[in-house]
């Protein structure tokens, strides 16, 4: 069982200028490249310094994490193997305190990108203990990022092994809406986390709230709204008609209810 998820995770965590103002301008540009997406001429202009002895492990971080920019477009195998050389060649002693934290999230992506979810998620926790270095966008991100990689471990799991995983993610999520209740990323995941337990009536709640609070954080209202809406449109209400008396069609009388709680909370 997977969860309905529209979100599509990105690996674009974006690189502050002001941080690295003293860095040689083939590296500035490589980082600015990277962030406009050019990731081919990202490489390029990382590649020149990769053997520097100051900036090299620097442009290599780069490097790997255009490599995986574009396997995630791509799918290409090479960019994936590639990406990863690139990452165990790097000092981590020679990076900023920002770029060792972008180390461990490529680290992990690399491992999720290759299936090893489990590994990839326990590399995202270790990135989240220190992720007040990133923008509030980017820890959104990591947080996605982890929460997406242990419900796809879950799904490699026997049935009874399962549970424990979604009460993981439910309780960091739960965690992260009393510091910012506006949280697109942990609202959701609170729903698709009960809903991974089996408790349709907990993640109806959930969701109701969640739809609720999206109007806390208008810059992803919208996205985080039109995920609820699938989420409980394709999962939960079929789920959550099952568990209800075969006297009339209880699926009918849930989406009339979902649609009376949106039209009340545009």
């Amino acid at each position: 069982m997977r969860c309905c998820r529209a979100f599509v995770l990105v690996v674009l965590f974006g690189w502050c200028t002001p941080a690295f103002a003293d860095e040689p301008p083939a590296l500035a540009k490589a980082r600015a490249l990277y962030n406009a997406g050019s990731y081919d001429a990202a490489i390029q202009a990382a590649g020149t310094l990769r053997g520097d002895h100051q900036f090299g492990d620097a442009a290599t971080l780069v490097i790997a994490r255009a490599h995986l920019e574009r396997y995630r477009v791509q799918a290409e195998l090479n960019d994936l193997a590639a990406a990863r050389d690139a990452l165990t060649a790097i000092r981590r002693g020679a990076l900023s305190s920002r770029d060792q934290l972008d180390l461990l999230i490529g680290l992990g992506q690399t491992l999720y990108f290759g299936n090893q979810f489990g590994a990839g998620a326990q590399l995202f926790a270790t990135a989240l203990a220190g992720a007040s270095l990133l923008p509030s966008r980017d820890r959104e991100l990591l947080l996605d990022w982890w929460a997406t990689a242990v419900d796809r471990a879950a799904q490699t799991r026997p049935a009874e092994q399962r549970t424990a995983l979604f009460v993981e993610i439910a309780t960091r999520m739960e965690q992260e809406l009393a510091i910012e209740p506006g949280s697109a990323v942990a609202n959701y995941w609170l729903v698709a986390a009960a809903r991974g337990r089996g408790d349709v009536d907990r993640a109806w709640d959930a969701a109701v709230a969640a739809w609720v609070s999206a109007a806390l954080a208008p810059e992803t209202s919208k996205t985080l709204r039109a995920d609820l809406d699938r989420l409980v449109n394709e999962a939960l209400i079929p789920e959550r008609a099952r568990t209800r008396p075969a006297r009339e069609d209880p699926a009918v009388a849930l989406r009339v209810e979902w649609e009376r709680i949106k039209e009340a909370w545009k």
